[in-house]
């Protein structure tokens, strides 16, 4: 792995694993999302693209933490196919978050990102609970590289290659 690939998350597969097809890798990626993540994996039809992974924003169950985590961006990563290459090409997009009365509430910014990033954030409280004693209300991390990775290991694992794309066509 070059420097460049490092800058723009880009992850190829062992030498000599056997590239599975287009389908398998898509039934892979979707395979991965499960209700005790924060993130998911869906269909990108609507948005021009094969599929998109996103932090889970408007679940009910995870957006009461998004808000006490004072969360503004929305994270995604567009993924889309190319078969030919056999890589699974990504762009990253961050969009701007508010909240109210608890609720998330999407802002489309006038500012876009496009390409790559790699961003981290935490946050524990303490205060006095329900029961009447002392102790973390929440405990939260959010990290890009929580989507990132799984995505790029099984995209490898099947032997293909998932490229970061910053500029050029998705």
């Amino acid at each position: 792995m070059g420097l460049f690939d490092w800058f723009n998350s880009t992850k190829r597969p062992e030498a000599g694993v056997a590239p599975a097809s287009a389908a398998n890798v898509r039934q892979t990626l979707l395979g991965l999302n499960r209700e005790t993540a924060p993130w998911q994996i869906r269909d990108g039809a609507e948005e021009g693209v094969d599929l998109i992974a996103e932090w889970k924003i408007v679940d009910a169950r995870w957006y009461e933490l998004f808000a006490k985590a004072s969360l503004t961006e929305v994270f995604q990563i567009h993924l889309k196919f190319d078969e030919a290459a056999r890589e699974v090409r990504a762009l990253d997009k961050r969009y701007s978050v508010s909240w109210r009365a608890g609720l998330p509430h999407l802002e489309f910014s006038a500012s876009t990102f496009r390409g790559q990033t790699k961003s981290f954030s935490w946050g524990t409280a303490y205060a006095f609970k329900e029961d009447g004693q002392f102790g973390e209300v929440y405990n939260y991390r959010f990290a890009t590289g929580e989507i990132k990775k799984p995505i790029q290991e099984a995209v490898t694992v099947a032997g293909w290659t998932y490229k970061g794309v910053s500029f050029g066509k998705l």
